[in-house]
This record gives structure tokens, C-alpha cells and sequence, in this order.
């Protein structure tokens, strides 16, 4: 039973029926087909608004390729030390922007403080010596299961729009976020000052499918270059632009999200009654970073359960669930706390 990660998971079954439909036939390469467009234009109604979309492989390439066209090479987007972007990324937003700085800075909840934010926007401003602050990156649903609400993201946008910086968001979690919020896609994102979007969906049901969303239409000619560069211009663009389609089709992305955010709440409801256990005070989305006594982590390792532990600080662990989690996988894993729990008070 993996609460690792929601990577962990397959793709649902709708998106791997359309990829099987996709495959029959032929049609033009490298995203002149019918699929891609549709895609497009969904996505558009999606968000109400008019932007340029186009499809990668990956969640880096997504993060990466949009902050490339967002800094130059003497540049910097400033993000939170537990972004995704900075951590998990290994370079690759500094290594596709030719050398553009990641500059980290603080905030409570993985959330950007907007003073903080706004000392590090005006910081080396026109000084030679010094990179230039050009974009911000902010990670919707957080690395630590929080939630940016709308006026969050507004108060980072006027920041920005301050000091003349575009703003990113990175979405590998951005349906989570959504039903969370219970907001629509255009309220957390360009009505909020969003420039450009990573918006995922590999987390969220399908296989490999992300869409990069430029509500800031300036920036497409340079991204379409640089996604070629980058080798994220699938010639078979059809069998990713088709993932996205199911992806969407009937709200089954909203769906996905809805199921993994109550296993959380399940999860989390059942972890608040058992003494002994420290959680985290939110539970916005579909993480969880309780703290277990360092026997029980081990405790439900040997017992087959899986989920990442003392990365953060000794102790702490984080449970993930998906859009296919059952039921049953989150309740064996809470009796199975609650039988240690309980074995360990009766211990002599």
C-alpha cells in the first residue's frame, strides 16, 4: 500500500482507452493534428480566455521551459526554499534558462512572504554586479500540501506587477488545489496575475501530459523554440494532446482531484484521534506530513506499507494520496497505526 507519492499510480483507465483510439490511423506530425487543437481550445474554454498552449512530456520540462522564456541568462526568479522548483528540479530551470539564478526566500506554510518577496524583487535592481530579478515562481498545491488562496496569489501579483516581474505557477498539483479552493480555473490563475501556468495532469490520472498555458501570448514564439531545443516537440504529438483530452473530457480531472483530496481528509480526520501522533495543522489537499515516533515509521515499513520519511526532519513522513486510492488502503494503514499506538501504552 504506497502513499509515497501520487507518481506512484498508474493513468486512468479513460486516458489510457484514448491513447489506444489516438494510435489508429495517421495524421500530421508534431502537433498539426485535430488532437492538439482540440486540446487548445478547450483549454481556452477552460480558463476563458485566449492563450497559447503548448503540450511536454514532464513536470520539469513544464516548470523548466516556462521559466526560460521568463529570465535571461543574467536573470533570477525568485521561488520559496521548499518550491519544487528549487528542490526537486536538479537544475533544470537554471540549466534551460542558459544560466538564469533561482533565488529562494522565505514564507510560513512552503507560501511566499509578500515582504520578503518584495525586499528580493527590488535587490540588485540595475546594479551590474548583481543578477536581475525578472519572474516568480509559485508552487499551487504547495510541496507541503498547503493551498495559495486567491488573494494570496494577488498579493504576490501585485508584487510583481510592482516591480515588473512575471509570475509563474506551478501546477503539477493545480486540480488538487482547484477543487480545494473550490474556485474556477481562471480565478487562480490570469484573473490573479498568473503570466503563465504549468499546468499538470501526470499526478492526476494520466501517463505523460503536461500543458504549459501562456496567458502572457508575448512569450509563445520564444517557447515554441526553445520546447524544440529542449526535445519536448513530440513528433507523435497526437498521443500526448489525446491524454489531456480524457484528461478533461467530462470533469474527469476534477473528479481524480476530488477523490485524492478526501483520502487525505480521511486520512488526516483519522490520524487527529489517535494520541501520540503530531499533524500538521492543514490539510488543504492530498498531503500530509504528520510526525510518527521513529518505531512506528519502521513499524509499518516492515509491514509493506510505503511513504518517504525523515527527509524534512527526523521523525516527520509524507503521506500521499491519488486519484485512485482506495478506501480501504487508508483505513489498513490507520488501524495499523492504532494497533501500534495501542500495543506501545500497554508496553511495560
Amino acid at each position: 500500500m504506497n502513499f509515497a507519492s501520487d507518481n506512484t499510480t498508474g493513468a486512468s483507465p479513460q486516458v489510457m482507452d484514448a491513447i489506444v483510439r489516438a494510435n489508429q490511423g495517421q495524421t500530421m506530425p508534431y502537433g498539426d493534428d485535430a488532437y492538439t487543437r482540440q486540446v487548445r481550445e478547450r483549454i481556452c474554454d477552460l480558463f476563458e480566455t485566449d492563450a497559447e498552449v503548448f503540450l511536454v512530456a514532464t513536470g520539469t520540462a513544464a516548470n523548466a521551459l516556462s521559466l526560460s522564456v521568463l529570465m535571461k541568462s543574467y536573470g533570477a526568479a525568485l521561488c520559496h526554499w521548499d518550491s519544487h522548483v528549487y528542490e526537486d528540479e536538479c537544475g533544470a530551470p537554471e540549466f534551460f534558462a542558459d544560466g538564469g539564478k533561482l533565488i529562494p526566500i522565505t514564507g510560513a506554510h512552503a507560501k511566499l512572504d509578500p515582504s520578503d518577496l518584495a525586499h528580493h524583487a527590488s535587490r540588485g535592481v540595475g546594479d551590474v554586479h548583481m543578477v536581475q530579478p525578472q519572474a516568480v515562481s509559485v508552487t499551487q498545491e504547495t510541496e507541503i500540501g498547503s493551498v495559495y488562496t486567491i488573494r494570496e496569489i494577488e498579493t504576490v501579483s501585485e508584487v510583481c506587477k510592482s516591480a515588473n516581474l512575471k509570475l509563474h505557477m506551478d501546477g503539477a498539483r493545480f486540480a488538487n488545489a482547484l477543487v480545494a479552493l473550490n474556485c474556477s480555473p481562471a480565478a487562480m490563475t490570469w484573473r490573479a496575475g498568473v503570466d503563465v501556468l504549468s499546468f499538470g495532469a501526470s499526478k492526476n490520472g494520466a501517463l505523460a501530459s503536461e500543458a504549459v498555458i501562456l496567458f502572457d501570448k508575448s512569450l509563445s514564439q520564444e517557447f515554441a523554440y526553445r520546447r524544440k531545443r529542449a526535445g519536448h516537440l513530440f513528433s507523435k504529438m497526437r498521443l500526448l494532446a489525446c491524454q489531456m483530452e480524457a484528461y478533461l473530457e467530462n470533469d474527469l480531472w476534477l473528479h481524480n482531484a476530488r477523490h485524492a483530496n478526501a483520502m487525505a481528509k480521511r486520512l488526516g480526520t483519522g490520524l487527529s484521534k489517535i494520541d501520540g501522533i503530531e499533524l500538521n495543522p492543514t490539510i488543504d489537499a492530498n498531503m500530509l506530513f504528520p510526525k510518527f515516533p521513529i518505531e512506528l515509521s519502521q513499524a509499518l515499513l516492515d509491514q509493506g506499507f510505503q511513504f518517504f520519511s525523515d527527509r524534512w526532519e527526523p521523525g516527520i513522513v509524507r503521506l500521499v494520496t491519488a486519484f485512485n486510492t482506495p478506501v480501504e488502503h487508508v483505513d489498513a494503514l490507520l488501524d495499523a497505526i492504532r494497533r501500534f499506538m495501542s500495543d506501545a501504552d500497554k508496553a511495560p
